[in-house]
């Protein structure tokens, strides 16, 4: 299931970054160590496949995207780590929660107890948290080195463009983002403690590059409501209405 060609994106992150792929194996073993009873990926196909999917970033234009995306009740909604803060404060419902466990323990823990799918990733940064996947209760852990285990690898870096390739993996029929900034500004739910702000927005950049390269392969039709992104057709909130309901 992992996307044609991410090898080649993954040795280039690391490259770039100066990431070691033995410490993303380690944590990635023992994630798979820790992962107990997987959630079945048919039902995760079940959720996206054919569908129209918002994919809700933690960047900076969240905040003002709320009111909006708590309108689309019926539509599917894969958040990215930190943004499951501001759903839960607004009372929507997300249908998938994409994490490295770096954003709001509280809210994040919260999903982990619910019914709703959690997908854990692991990587060198995140070894000492991953013993928390045991208290979820419907998991998938995803690596980014080749999948192995109980493990799978959908592609992406960052929490939100590993958003996208999570849902171009089951072919849905419209992606839809929001919070997706990659500026120049951190929006207030994304990771805690940002200590290299400079290294964060390197990140963010890259993870920009990543989806106008997946869009190049995509059969999904891609919107953003955020900045231009290539690949993606920018689209206000309110052309949002009929773009879902056609």
């Amino acid at each position: 299931m992992t996307i044609t060609g991410w090898k080649t994106r993954y040795r280039e992150i690391r490259n770039e970054f100066g990431y070691n792929e033995y410490d993303d194996l380690r944590s990635a073993k023992k994630l798979n160590r820790h992962i107990g009873k997987k959630y079945p990926t048919s039902n995760i196909k079940k959720i996206i496949s054919g569908k129209i999917i918002f994919i809700i970033g933690a960047g900076p234009s969240l905040t003002r995207s709320i009111s909006t995306i708590k309108k689309y009740k019926n539509v599917t909604k894969i958040v990215a780590d930190g943004a499951v803060q501001a759903l839960i404060e607004h009372n929507i419902k997300p249908d998938i929660l994409v994490t490295d466990l770096d954003g709001d323990m509280p809210s994040i823990k919260k999903i982990g107890r619910s019914k709703i799918p959690i997908i854990v990733h692991a990587h060198g940064n995140n070894y000492e948290k991953l013993e928390l996947v045991t208290k979820f209760q419907n998991k998938i852990g995803t690596t980014q080195t080749d999948k192995f285990g109980k493990l799978e690898n959908f592609g992406g870096f960052t929490d939100g463009d590993r958003c996208v390739f999570l849902a171009e993996a089951f072919k849905p029929k419209k992606i839809i983002l929001f919070g997706m900034d990659f500026g120049n500004k951190i929006g207030k739910y994304s990771k805690k403690k940002v200590i290299d702000k400079k290294t964060k927005l390197k990140k963010l950049e890259y993870g920009k590059k990543l989806l106008e390269w997946i869009a190049r392969k995509s059969n999904s039709e891609l919107y953003t409501t955020t900045k231009p992104i290539r690949g993606f057709k920018n689209i206000s909130m309110t052309d949002l209405e009929y773009i879902v309901n056609n």
